[in-house]
């Protein structure tokens, strides 16, 4: 039952996972005889959502009292929903900028995951991308300065001149915030392409057109039940090396291979980067104790959801922001 729970977290609309009774209100925590009972709110980033439907549901195994509502639908939305008080939690899958910690903002990171490249398998040089991989400076060349227009480019091979279509987040999101930052230093608003709501837009846009090239974070990449590319997908190899081939460590054909690879250090950072809760101020009841509880025994469930742990050195600093 959890782990069906645990697809459904992947499904492409995005509703309230768990409804809320009572009459409790928001993020309220209150001592019972039965425990912890309240509700939690909860909205932001496609990348930490499939994590925290697990969370959620382990959490109320052991407090029965406690509801959650949560949605996706971009980190931008979760960093704004936080700030304006609209939900208890926000999940950010980006850093944390200045001009949101004097607004307000309290954050932890809780975990890791990363940004990969994608495109069909019906691409016409699809054998030929998975031999040599791109390069970061290709990648440039398509989504920073436009130089690069056709697969043959990408590939080396003239004689084909397929255009590359591309597709970004339409959505405020750590993805693309993400993406761009590893295309030199710049912001979600450089990146050309046609905007797509969420990540599983871009994916199925990119499933549907066999000249697409997209960016999809991790659990969105990979399927769920098989630890494959999801069907019609497939993970394009960054050549991070620069020698004109795809290594054997720079090849994901599952998931368990891109998580070594982050967790290794191997994968760089970005595309790679900490998942964060955030919350407007210093959070307190009902909220301060499910994060502590996220930092903690909730550290046990990554592995089974597909996501990296963070240092135990940065969950201590965590639970010292809490303290």
């Amino acid at each position: 039952m959890r782990k069906q729970n645990a697809k459904i977290a992947l499904a492409f609309l995005v509703i309230p996972l768990l409804a809320i009774t009572g009459c409790t209100p928001a993020g309220a925590s209150v001592q019972s005889q039965q425990g912890l009972t309240g509700t939690i709110t909860v909205s932001g980033a496609w990348a930490l959502y499939p994590m925290m439907v697990r969370w959620a549901e382990e959490f109320q195994e052991l407090h029965p009292g406690v509801k959650f509502d949560i949605s996706a639908g971009g980190a931008g939305k979760g960093m704004a929903d936080a700030l304006a008080g609209a939900v208890d939690i926000g999940m950010v899958s980006r850093i944390i900028y200045p001009e949101e910690i004097e607004k307000g903002a309290f954050w932890v990171s809780v975990t890791k995951d990363a940004v990969f490249p994608t495109f069909s398998e019906k691409n016409p040089v699809a054998d030929d991308l998975r031999q040599q991989g791109i390069t970061r400076e290709k990648l440039i060349g398509i989504y920073i300065t436009g130089e690069i227009t056709n697969w043959g480019q990408v590939v080396d091979r003239p004689q084909m001149t397929d255009p590359i279509h591309i597709f970004t987040r339409s959505d405020a999101a750590g993805a693309p915030a993400t993406w761009a930052d590893y295309l030199g230093n710049r912001k979600q608003e450089d990146l050309l392409g046609v905007g797509v709501y969420g990540d599983p837009g871009v994916l199925q846009a990119v499933i549907k057109d066999p000249l697409a090239i997209g960016f999809n974070n991790l659990n969105y990449a990979f399927d769920f039940q098989t630890s494959r590319p999801v069907a019609g997908a497939r993970v394009m190899p960054i050549d991070l090396n620069g020698n004109g081939q795809a290594d054997p460590e720079e090849v994901y054909d599952t998931k368990e291979q891109a998580v070594t690879a982050v967790a290794k250090g191997y994968y760089p950072s970005p595309p790679a980067r900490d998942l964060n809760l955030v919350t407007q101020g210093k959070p307190q009841g009902l909220t301060e104790a499910f994060i502590e509880w996220v930092l903690t025994d909730g550290q046990q469930y990554l592995d089974e959801v597909g996501y990296i742990p963070l240092a135990a050195e940065q969950l201590q600093e965590g639970l010292q922001k809490l303290d």
